[in-house]
């Protein structure tokens, strides 16, 4: 009862459902209270004390159905199975022609041919030959109808030939336990812990007694062989719908984990237009991320220095007992952000992301305005105003990404719109790679953004090395700026927004 709701706590971890000791504890409780018996009351019961938010609850229920689903997927098959079996039986004994031995018309993958006692079959149609003993058993199985078959001496015989659903939903889950089949990694091992379920159930006993069923001259013994035959592939593809819900659950999580992780650390000009939609979620989750965390502003109420004026004229209504205390609290304001992009060639991509972050943490960060420039300097804060983030976004890299890449331009051009407009509540953000095509650098603009502005921070995709290389005049713009960083990959532009974060609630 235990380990199985520990795998079951994984799988909701997997799940980006976070559940602590404490809650793990609650959730063992619960489950000594409702039991297993009910599936439906086990899912609310447990969903009181796991799942925290309406996207958690999403996820828990989902994986609840999935992770508990093994006893209806093994209750329909079975019953098709069986259902199956007694139609192809009644359908041969419709056809039989009154042999003694049984000998009848085959199903509708062969047809018996009257006059000469062979079939053709669909490999044979299609002109494959098959070796004559594979013949001869198919012919036998073909032949043989319904009547009595004689007990089966494999424990896993015995129990597919007992129809005990449960008992083999039971053995199933034992041998996925013991080949460790929640430790699967890759799509392509699924056959290879399928073949491994399959020998812990005792497959190798289950084939030797068939070979020895086929060998036997009575026909309730081949019948036998016959039915175990198609059991044991009944029983293979339930084993692999098994091994397949496995990895839905713990490696496709995980493998999703793996690709957001290297879509983390690459760089965004290497990023290939189809991962577009995939680093969008990632840059929305890492944005929410950082939002719960820097959204309650930072409050001293509790501790630190007692505000006395205060505290004396709330307790002016207890005649001057001191029963109310009040503390001195600092207001945090939230940051006023200046965001400039160069959107000129392979910079877009980062300045694409770039304002997708920003924009997306409106929650801490409402007072972002954006700027785009190649050559000449343009203020977009409407166009994110008036559309949506993605169209938005479109917009801007293809109305302002055309012309020779102006640096000094771009900031005489933020100059004459709103320098009036920085002051020591505001952070400029500049992404650009400081390649100047040997224009005129305007540094000393640089220098009143940097007099007038809480922080100037320059954030450059390409590697250090490459700085001030060529028309690059990254030495010279960062000596105005309090911060220059390398920023080139979503990992670099998390811990930038991150820091921002911190310093403005810290």
């Amino acid at each position: 009862m235990e380990r199985t709701l520990a795998n079951f706590i994984q799988v909701l971890r997997n799940a980006e459902v976070r559940v602590s000791p404490a809650e793990t504890l609650d959730a063992m409780t619960t489950l000594e209270l409702v039991g297993y018996a009910d599936r439906k009351f086990l899912k609310h019961s447990l969903a009181l004390v796991l799942p925290k938010t309406v996207d958690e609850k999403v996820a828990y229920d989902a994986a609840f159905d999935q992770f508990f689903r093994f006893e209806e997927v093994n209750n329909k098959a079975l019953q098709n199975d069986s259902s199956s079996s007694n139609d192809d039986g009644d359908q041969e004994g419709e056809e039989q022609q009154g042999e003694g031995n049984g000998e009848g018309g085959g199903g509708s993958a062969a047809e018996t041919n009257p006059a000469n006692g062979k079939r053709k079959s669909k490999s044979k149609q299609k002109g494959k030959q098959k070796p004559n003993n594979l013949q001869d058993e198919e012919e036998e199985e073909a032949d043989l109808g319904p009547g009595p078959m004689t007990e089966s001496t494999s424990e896993l015989g015995k129990l597919l030939m007992a129809n005990s659903r449960v008992e083999l939903a039971v053995r199933m889950a034992q041998a996925g336990e013991a080949v460790n089949v929640k430790d699967i990694q890759i799509f392509t091992q699924k056959g290879l812990y399928a073949r491994r379920m399959m020998d812990a159930m005792g497959l190798s006993e289950l084939n030797a007694e068939i070979s020895d069923l086929g060998e036997s001259r009575q026909v309730p013994a081949r019948r036998l062989g016959q039915e175990l035959k198609r059991r044991r592939e009944w029983l293979r593809e339930e084993v692999r719908d098994y091994v397949e819900r496995q990895f839905l659950l713990h490696a496709d999580v995980s493998g999703k984990r793996l690709r957001e992780e290297l879509l983390r650390t690459v760089k965004l000009s290497n990023v290939e237009h189809r991962s577009f939609r995939l680093i969008q979620e990632i840059v929305y989750k890492m944005a929410k991320r950082l939002a719960t965390m820097h959204a309650r502003r930072k409050k001293v109420f509790k501790r630190g220095a007692l505000n006395v004026p205060r505290t004396l004229r709330h307790n002016m209504q207890y005649d001057g007992s001191i029963f109310d205390l009040h503390w001195k609290s600092v207001k945090i304001d939230r940051p006023k952000v200046f965001a400039v992009c160069d959107v000129s060639g392979s910079v877009a991509n980062y300045a694409r992301f770039m304002l997708m972050f920003l924009y997306s943490l409106e929650e801490v960060m409402p007072k972002v305005r954006s700027f785009a420039f190649s050559s000449d300097l343009a203020e977009v804060t409407e166009l994110f105003e008036r559309n949506d983030l993605e169209d938005a976004i479109n917009k801007t890299l293809h109305e302002y990404s055309g012309g020779s890449t102006d640096y000094g331009q771009a900031l005489l051009d933020f100059k004459r719109m709103c320098l009036d407009d920085v002051d020591n509540r505001t952070t400029i953000i500049i992404l650009g790679d400081a390649r100047n095509n040997y224009g005129e650098n305007r540094q000393l603009i640089l220098k009143e953004m940097y007099d007038r502005a809480k922080r100037v921070i320059w954030l450059n995709p390409e590697s250090k090395n490459a700085w001030n290389a060529g028309d690059s005049v990254m030495r010279v713009y960062g000596a105005y700026c309090h911060q220059v960083e390398e920023c080139n990959s979503l990992m670099h532009l998390e811990r930038v927004v991150g820091n921002l974060l911190k310093q403005a609630s810290g």
